[in-house]
């Protein structure tokens, strides 16, 4: 699979999910799918996309790596203080929303800036074969047995 359609399949879960959160009477009952499907989508850009990019890309598009980077360590953080709120029983929908919209927004700057960069300076073949990778990953992690899709 083209690994950026691999991710845009990721974005597409994260607004189905989102939707799902947004109608449901406790959204934070659906924190740990936010929290899996966040940590599948982060380990296979760390592990495999990033470090490619890293390596081969051109300034700009690393600069946006190391900021998506970034993103990722407030997400992460954002849903250990959800976690903790919920462990509390303390339902905080205005915090939840402000993590959906987070991630909303940097699935925004990948497909608007990050994405088009990428399929500019990387050919369809090196795409295919980084999605294959991307795949193989992901299924490894989900093996693991350490996040629950």
């Amino acid at each position: 699979m083209h690994a950026i359609e691999l991710l845009l399949d990721d974005h597409e879960s994260f607004t189905a999910l989102f939707d799902r959160v947004r109608s449901a009477p406790d959204g934070m009952s659906h924190l740990p799918a936010i929290k899996a499907a966040i940590e599948v989508h982060k380990h296979v850009e760390e592990k495999v996309l990033y470090p490619h990019l890293l390596a081969e890309a051109d300034d700009q598009l690393k600069a946006l790596v190391h900021a998506s980077l970034e993103d990722h360590g407030l997400v992460r953080g954002y849903i250990t203080e959800l976690e903790q709120l919920a462990d509390d029983g303390d339902y905080s929908p205005e915090k939840l929303n402000i993590v959906m919209e987070d991630i909303r927004h940097q699935a925004d700057v990948e497909e608007e800036t990050i994405f088009p960069l990428i399929e500019a300076q990387f050919d369809e073949e090196m795409l295919e074969a980084l999605g294959n990778e991307m795949e193989a990953e992901r299924e490894r992690f989900l093996s693991g047995g350490t996040i629950n899709v």
